[in-house]
């Protein structure tokens, strides 16, 4: 199968996390797949009159496509026009591109929030009308209508995160070259649901904090920061720290708080990314499926049975205070 693969408006970021790709090298691992690239961006050797003669023979019909990947938020400005971004040499926009090669390509896929949602290009006033492919924000309908299919019969493909995991984003080709990506493939904003059906939380490193309730309160800290740092790992979709970035990290295994950058409308929170908003005292969001009663309940017993281990190490960027040693049965 073949990709074409196309940068609108964002930074580059998810075709630079996709390079992360290890062991092999996402190259070896598409071609592995039966999977190649008609022509990439960033990746590609051809350009100027090559290109615009490739993209008019898959407009004409004279050659297939496969699966259009887009990377990046479409601008519809000014107007309507799309010409914010016109793909040169071609006197055509980027957004007019996009309408025109969507219906023709077996799948779609939106690779990263950008693209997806229209996430951090949208974000603020949006002077450029920067949106989505099939989503602007939450709401349905954005570069393509709400109803788009391809032809296999699929909405757009969601791969989301900002950047996205470089494993989401061959795992998701891999499954449409292998014919095994369907709609119950997809969760309700149409990311694979392999990697959106985990939240973050699971497998987070300071899970032990989390249970306890033993709260970070400022960045450096190695305590929980869900509730006082804004971390939404609770709430968010993602299997960040079981597969792990570059081999083993994540957002918050390196002590930053997870920020929801799989979800759409996530750049703009309404206060800090560091910040927990409060209500009486209780986090505003909650984890999952957690009623507010449980959770005053639950933090409340956790607090007061907290080991003192755990909570002086809360508060400290080290281990104070090890493990108390077990003496061994008589």
């Amino acid at each position: 199968m073949n990709i074409l693969w196309l940068q609108s408006a964002g930074c580059g970021g998810c075709t630079m996390s996709l390079l992360c790709a290890e062991s092999p090298n996402v190259l070896d691992l598409l071609s592995g797949a039966g999977l190649s690239f008609l022509w990439h961006p960033s990746l590609s050797v051809e350009t100027g009159a090559e290109v615009r003669r490739l993209l008019n023979n898959i407009e004409t019909g004279e050659r297939s496509l496969d699966i259009l990947c887009v990377e990046g938020a479409v601008t519809r400005g000014p107007n309507g026009t799309g010409k914010f971004h016109m793909l040169g040499g071609t006197g055509r926009s980027m957004l007019d591109w996009v309408q025109s090669l969507a219906p023709l390509a077996q799948h779609v896929v939106a690779v990263g929030t950008c693209a997806a949602f229209g996430g951090v290009s949208s974000a603020g006033e949006n002077v450029t009308d920067a949106s989505g492919l099939q989503y602007e924000g939450t709401h349905q309908g954005g570069v393509l209508p709400a109803d788009f299919k391809s032809r296999s019969g699929l909405p757009v493909i969601n791969v989301a995160g900002c950047p996205t995991h470089p494993d989401w984003v061959t795992e998701t080709l891999m499954m449409l070259a292998a014919g095994e990506m369907r709609a119950s493939s997809l969760d309700g904003f149409a990311r694979p649901r392999f990697y959106a059906d985990t939240l973050i939380h699971h497998a987070c490193p300071k899970n032990e904090f989390y249970e306890y309730k033993a709260s970070a309160t400022k960045l450096s800290e190695i305590g929980c920061m869900m509730e006082h740092l804004g971390c939404v790992g609770t709430q968010a979709v993602g299997d960040c720290n079981i597969r792990g970035w570059n081999g083993a990290g994540s957002c918050t295994r390196a002590g930053y708080p997870c920020i929801n950058c799989t979800a759409p409308e996530f750049e703009e929170p309404g206060h800090k990314f560091t910040e927990t908003p409060k209500f009486g005292g209780i986090p505003v969001g909650l984890p999952s499926d957690m009623p507010k009663a449980w959770f005053m309940a639950l933090a409340s017993l956790s607090k007061a049975a907290t080991p003192k281990r755990i909570g002086a190490n809360a508060t400290s960027d080290r281990i104070k205070v090890p493990p108390t040693l077990k003496a061994p049965k008589s």
